[in-house]
């Protein structure tokens, strides 16, 4: 069931299409991954899909409610957490939690729901401090208490781990993580980390249109049979001449001695293959042991740049026309 519907949104600034026709879902229990460089349009899709502005064209329905048309709903079923947290620093984590309640007119009984969720959060123990004293990380856990007053389904987080030390980050994650597991979660973030340790899918934008949607795991390709590590007994030339008598190897590439009388070796096969059975036999037949056999997965790090750079290419490849055009006519001018 989806519980997010984004059909063809768009915003244009200018003659700037910020967001360019974009299409995707979220399903419910999912946490979805919203990937992309600064300034590729995430902050402005998640304000459209709050409400926070409009949109210049296409949908937006949270839950089966149009943001649009019927944005009270709609809201009723978000927590939003933006990237500047909007608190009142002179309030106590308390006070602000119950203005926070009242301001959403939530219903749900007051004492237990808000000790539920500073219990959630981990705010218990600073519940009477003034927020302007907090650390950064516990600001952070009040932005993400005051999206969860009112229970909403759907939680939606625009950079929640930005500015935070790498303990603090941990924590967050960790409460992100415990969240999603009875909500469904959009994490808005170009920390590549953040996803492969929190998020179930990815959808990558960059200049404002979708460049890849799938799972960390078909992006990334887990099968890496295909290119692994070999740590094999002897030496290189050992290794490389029983390497060299298998036809579907595309390269080894020594790493070098990482353990006494051994060697270290990248092997890649041809178009993917899996060609691990086969490299063990050869090494037995050469009484050679194999002692440790790695696959190499692609990191979303790597996945993220070879998309950025295909769709880069791709914009290039679309606007050369235009450019050329345009360049035609200054020419002409100049004539």
């Amino acid at each position: 069931m989806n519980v997010i519907e984004i059909e063809g949104l768009t915003k244009i600034y200018g003659n700037k299409k910020a967001v360019n026709n974009i299409s995707f879902s979220v399903q419910k229990g999912e946490i979805l991954g919203f990937l992309g460089p600064n300034g590729a349009g995430k902050s402005t899709t998640m304000n459209m899909l709050t409400g926070y502005i409009s949109a210049d064209g296409g949908s937006a329905s949270v839950c089966g409610y149009n943001i649009l048309s019927q944005p009270n709903e709609a809201k009723q079923k978000i927590g939003y957490l933006p990237e500047q947290p909007p608190l009142y620093f002179d309030m106590t984590v308390t006070e602000y939690l119950n203005f926070v309640y009242n301001l959403k007119k939530v219903t749900i009984d007051r004492k237990s729901h808000l000790i539920e969720v500073m219990k959630t959060v981990g705010l218990t123990e600073v519940k009477d401090r003034l927020i302007k004293n907090l650390s950064k990380g516990y600001k952070q856990r009040v932005g993400l208490a005051q999206a969860l007053v009112g229970n909403p389904e759907v939680l939606i987080l625009d950079e929640p781990t930005v500015g935070l030390d790498p303990v603090q980050i941990i924590e967050i994650r960790n409460v992100i993580k415990k969240l999603g597991k009875n909500r469904t979660i959009i994490l808005s973030t170009h920390i590549l980390q953040e996803v492969t340790a929190v998020c179930d899918r990815v959808v990558i934008i960059n200049r404002g249109k979708i460049a890849a949607s799938d799972t960390i795991q078909n992006l990334s390709g887990s099968s890496a049979s295909g290119r692994f590590v070999l740590r094999v007994k002897g030496d290189e030339f050992q290794a490389k001449n029983i390497l060299s008598e298998i036809a579907e190897i595309k390269s080894a590439e020594v790493l070098g001695i990482r353990e006494k009388g051994s060697v270290d070796i990248i092997v890649e096969a041809r178009d993917g293959a899996d060609i691990r059975e086969k490299v063990f036999n050869a090494f037995a037949e050469k009484n050679t042991p194999i002692i440790m056999n790695k696959p190499m997965e692609k990191t979303i790090e790597d996945v993220f740049v070879k998309v950025i750079g295909d769709t880069e290419a791709e914009q290039e490849t679309e606007e050369m026309p235009v450019k050329r055009s345009l360049m035609e006519k200054l020419l002409r001018k100049g004539e």
